[in-house]
């Protein structure tokens, strides 16, 4: 904001030397080459100084980059616009001089062109675009921050018979720990009394509660649903599965390597052949073409510098990556960043996260089979009374979908919830059970060989099936299934069209992922995976030689997402996925992803066309700079016209479509 404000009288100087016929009035301060030089200074030296230290650390090891550029075209600039003001004979005391020529003023101006405005402007536009580029960043703390705050800070703890409430960092090994319903469950540990449904979907992504007794393992920040539990704490602390999951995204985002910016790479290779140039030119003049005039020959080699200044080379990569980022927000898309949004085109491989990001996420009833002497509404209806009083997810997804059929639900006369099997309920002096296979059995309810191979179908299709009975006799099947969202398959289709590998990953079974990826049109299936493994099966796609994308939308994709080239997080899913990832696809449509990789593709093709108008004029001016017939107004209105044709280009993206139609 200081190096804006200071250079725009630098600007309206400009103007005035260059707007002959506009009668832009230009005040006779602004002319002043004393006051273009306090104007400078501070912006040069000041503001500008970290690109003296940037070009001196890139010099001292052997390369040239874009700070090299800046700090070497600015000087130019700025000690020749000082060598002018010193050698022209205009004492700061002078206030009047005819000017009138320009239209700017009446008052008489030197007749040299300065370039204070080019460095002071150029270094403003620089720190513009990393200005730009700062704000966009994600905030990574943000991530572990919000991991952290997912485990309880209290837990209930049985000390001597008594249930007391300790700080969960203060929970031992070995410890006695109460968890009742609603509860985040503090510690890792295995359950000795209890029954009860944990929602993990945390920890493994899927969206169906675990059903948890005696004996089985129980994870911290997972959360306990609708029964009380007591359980042996096993691992506390920096030991347990989140504060491991904390530790692989620490370490996934400490190291990632900055991408290297191609406007660095041309410097490496414009900058020393500008100075062998402009030295080259320097001595020419000096020894063949006006020998020995020193101050003529040191202002051809600067106008060789000057003209060489990167206004639009510094502008050519920060101005398409606004553009770019910001219509894609248009489309849902969010950038974290400039090298996000310019290393995306290099992807080659999207793993896809099953549960939430190929699926919808949750549960919903998609089938119903009745039995020979039963209508689809007198099964449904007993069903929907039977498994409205019970607090399960799936049983609330048969209730939801049953509604949704616009059938009525009579209250039951009497509920049992039987944990890890399933209900049985009283209606109308009927007995109702709804639940799995060994339920039937335990109740001795004759189920055909026929109704088995017609739920294991079901199964394969990755349903959860449901048997049902009704005063002991079989009565039907329902199956509810978290199922793949409707743009899913298209979207997958045209990610592999583009050339792109697609693999899917999740925590799930093998069965029920391979259904799923056939819906999808997915071949590739990593089943079983745990968030850990997630990530080590993204590294080894990253040593095979592959840019892989990692898409997710749940804390346990986390690890991966920060693990991948790029991580992109579905905005439907949780705040720790998108800290985590390198952009936030704010719309669940699976179409983003080839949005954000067809973005990035077109992006980088603006800023290689901005490269090649910001370097076009410089290669055109150089030469004549250099035979000395370059004049003042023609390099500054060169450099000018360079700039905007620039912004001018990036600002197309503004208007661009993508193939998918919005």
């Amino acid at each position: 904001m200081i190096s804006a404000l200071l250079s725009i009288p630098l600007l309206w100087a400009m103007v005035g030397h260059f707007s002959f016929t506009s009668g832009i009035y230009v005040p006779d301060l602004f002319m002043n080459p004393w006051f273009q030089l306090i104007l400078a200074t501070p912006v040069q030296f000041v503001i500008g100084w970290q690109f003296y230290v940037g070009a001196y650390k890139a010099l001292r090891n052997g390369s040239a980059n874009m700070d090299v550029l800046v700090a070497l075209g600015t000087s130019a600039a700025f000690f020749y616009s000082l060598y002018l003001t010193l050698s022209s004979g205009y004492l700061p005391s002078t206030t009047t001089m005819d000017h009138g020529a320009m239209g700017t003023s009446t008052a008489a101006m030197p007749s040299v062109e300065l370039y204070y405005e080019t460095s002071a402007i150029l270094i403003t536009l620089i720190l513009l675009g990393k200005w730009f580029e700062a704000v966009a960043k994600g905030r990574s703390s943000q991530a572990i921050k919000s991991l952290i705050e997912l485990a309880p800070r209290e837990a209930r703890v049985i000390r001597d018979g008594q249930e007391v409430m300790v700080p969960a960092a203060y929970v031992a090994v070995g410890d006695l720990v109460l968890v009742k319903p609603g509860d985040s469950i503090p510690v890792d540990g295995i359950v000795e009394e209890g029954q009860s449904s944990v929602d993990e979907s945390m920890l493994s992504g899927e969206s169906l509660p675990v059903d948890k007794k005696p004996g089985d393992a129980v994870t911290g920040a997972t959360l306990n649903k609708n029964g009380v539990l007591r359980l042996r704490a096993t691992r506390v602390g920096s030991d347990t599965a989140l504060s491991q999951i904390i530790k692989v995204v620490e370490q996934a985002q400490g190291s990632k390597a900055p991408i290297q910016r191609i406007a660095d790479v041309i410097s490496g290779i414009f900058v020393p052949i500008v100075v062998g140039i402009a030295a080259l030119t320097f001595l020419i003049w000096y020894l063949f073409a006006s020998p020995g005039d020193f101050a003529g020959s040191l202002e051809k080699a600067i106008a060789v510098l000057v003209i060489a200044c990167p206004c639009a080379l510094g502008l050519a990569t920060p101005t398409s990556v606004m553009a770019g980022s910001g219509r894609a927000a248009e489309y849902g898309i969010l950038f974290k960043g400039g090298e996000h949004l310019e290393s995306a085109q290099q992807i080659q491989t999207v793993v896809l996260d099953k549960t939430g990001t190929v699926t919808q996420g949750k549960p919903v009833l998609t089938d119903v089979v009745t039995a020979p002497n039963w209508t689809e509404s007198d099964l449904l209806e007993r069903v929907g009374a039977a498994e409205q009083s019970s607090e399960h997810p799936l049983a609330e997804a048969i209730v939801a979908g049953i509604r949704a059929k616009g059938l009525e639900l009579t209250p039951t006369e009497k509920f049992e919830n039987i944990p890890g099997y399933g209900v049985r309920a009283s209606l109308k002096g009927q007995e109702i059970l709804v639940g799995t296979r060994r339920l039937l059995a335990d109740e001795q309810v004759n189920v055909s060989e026929e109704t088995v191979q017609q739920m294991n179908r079901l199964e394969e299709q990755g349903r959860t099936a449901m048997l049902v009975a009704v005063d002991g006799q079989w009565a039907g099947i329902v199956a509810v299934a978290d199922t793949i969202k409707d743009t899913s398959r298209e979207a997958i289709g045209r990610l592999q069209a583009m050339g792109i590998d697609v693999i899917m990953i999740t925590g799930d079974n093998e069965r029920t992922a391979r259904a799923v990826a056939e819906q999808a049109g997915i071949g590739k299936v990593l089943a079983e995976v745990l968030p850990e493994g997630k990530a080590a099966e993204v590294k080894k796609l990253q040593e095979s030689g592959l840019k892989v994308a990692m898409v997710g939308d749940g804390i346990n994709d986390a690890p991966a997402l920060a693990t991948a080239d790029i991580g992109m997080a579905i905005g439907t899913g949780t705040d720790v996925a998108m800290e985590a990832a390198d952009i936030t696809l704010m719309r669940g449509d699976l179409n983003s992803i080839a949005d954000a990789i067809e973005m990035s593709r077109r992006t980088m093709g603006n800023i290689k066309q901005n490269l090649f108008w910001a370097l076009g004029y410089n290669v055109i001016g150089i030469p004549i700079a250099a035979v000395g017939f370059l004049a003042p107004w023609l390099a500054g209105a060169a450099m000018a016209f360079s700039s905007v044709s620039v912004v001018l280009n990036s600002l197309r993206l503004q208007r661009m479509k993508l193939k998918r139609s919005e």
